[in-house]
């Protein structure tokens, strides 16, 4: 059988596999990073490469320093401030969306919005208000701030990768351009028109309040340390040229000085990185480079740009790519459906021979789109009980977030990078 079937039908497993989640997705990525290397598609070097670039080790060592903020309590306490600002119950939204989205970009989103349920939760229950009407633009603008920076969600490393892959330049907050408006107007639609769509109902799981953590026995010293070794880290990326010093070195430096003066255990450091995320990581790369090398990624872009015409308009590839993309997204891990389309998206720009930085960022940022079900991401799961949530819940609220999504994107890639320059 030839390389490229081979690939392709890899590609199909996957894809079913990633949608179905019968098989965890990190054992589907590595299934398929096997399977190409046993049936000859790639080498053990190429196969296995993935496991080891530089992006995974970057995510590794923010796992660490991202946990370091929620293990002290920390991240409770910046949560916290939503409080001081809140005098209505759209204030209260707005403060909680501003406070989930910032620090989304800087920490995992879906950790982010894991540590803040509770407390927002617990806000609910102290303000009067109801806890669905707080949850949804809470887990909402987790989303949202994950494509503040490169670290806000795994997904967006594979952007980066498949960038640097083809030497174009790359910094850490190459998505903000596009992900800064759309986190703002995301709390503007959901501050003048989206709260009109949110349920009434008030939520169930009481209990929550009490998952709370009690970190009255934190040392002050350990906050105020994770909160300044994770500035120090995230200035460190942003004035890489500066010093000369790689972000994924700068991610682990932080992390080992957290574990050496003891902010957090060597234990629970390890415990917080994410296997699954590094597997799903490994293996997608190995599937991309196996696209690539056979031709298969290619064949795809062909028969992509010979449905839209012989002479597309890369307005049009966009748009394609981003509904495809966004469509994938809320039925299925948003890591796993970039890992899918990153190399069909990069394949199809170099098809038409352009640009490949505008076609990769609406990949990924598409690829956060998830708020219109339930399953589209980790935190719009964990609140479906707590907020009591049916499916059209999420319809009504995500979509038009989506379109709002989709309008920037639409409207500023093409400008920030043009296809043609």
């Amino acid at each position: 059988m030839a390389p490229t079937t081979i690939t392709l039908l890899f590609l199909l497993f996957a894809v079913v596999s990633f949608i179905l989640e019968k098989i965890p997705l990190g054992l589907t990525a590595t299934i398929v990073a096997l399977g190409l290397n046993l049936t000859g598609v790639l080498d053990s070097s190429a196969t296995f490469a993935g496991y080891v670039n530089s992006n995974v080790i970057l995510c590794v060592g923010m796992f660490v320093v991202g946990q370091a903020l929620f293990e002290t309590g920390m991240a409770n306490k910046i949560g916290g401030i939503v409080t001081k600002f809140a005098k209505s119950e759209r204030m209260l939204i707005i403060a909680i969306m501003v406070i989930v989205g910032v620090m989304s970009g800087f920490l995992s989103n879906t950790g982010t919005a894991a540590v803040l349920i509770p407390v927002v939760c617990g806000i609910a229950d102290e303000s009067g208000y109801s806890r669905s009407r707080l949850l949804m633009p809470l887990v909402f603008a987790a989303a949202l701030g994950g494509n503040l920076s490169i670290i806000g969600a795994p997904g967006n490393l594979m952007g980066v990768n498949a960038l640097q892959e083809m030497d174009l330049a790359t910094s850490f907050f190459m998505y903000a351009p596009v992900g800064v408006p759309m986190l703002v107007l995301g709390i503007v639609y959901f501050a003048f028109i989206g709260y009109r769509f949110l349920p009434a109902g008030s939520g169930s799981g009481e209990a929550v309040t009490g998952d709370q953590s009690d970190f009255s026995d934190v040392p002050q010293w350990k906050q105020i340390v994770s909160l300044v070794v994770l500035i120090l880290v995230i200035l460190a990326m942003i004035f890489e040229d500066k010093i000369g010093i790689k972000i994924q070195v700068s991610a682990c430096v932080g992390a080992v000085v957290l574990v050496l003066f003891g902010v957090i255990s060597e234990k629970a450091a390890l415990q917080s990185i994410d296997l699954k995320v590094v597997l799903l990581f490994g293996g997608s790369l190995a599937l991309a480079s196996a696209l690539e090398t056979t031709g298969a990624g290619t064949l795809i872009a062909d028969k992509i740009v010979g449905l839209l015409g012989s002479d597309p308009n890369p307005i049009i590839l966009l748009l394609v790519i981003f509904i495809v993309t966004c469509a994938l997204t809320n039925f299925m891990s948003n890591t796993a459906t970039t890992a899918l389309m990153v190399p069909i998206a990069v394949s199809l720009a170099n098809n038409l021979g352009a640009d490949p930085r505008a076609v990769v960022i609406a990949t990924v940022i598409a690829g956060s789109c998830a708020y219109a079900t339930p399953i589209g991401m980790p935190a719009n799961t964990m609140v479906v009980g707590l907020g009591g949530y049916k499916f059209n819940d999420y319809v009504k609220s995500g979509l038009p977030l989506i379109l709002v999504s989709f309008v920037v994107c639409m409207i500023l890639l093409p400008l920030l990078y043009p296809f043609y320059p």
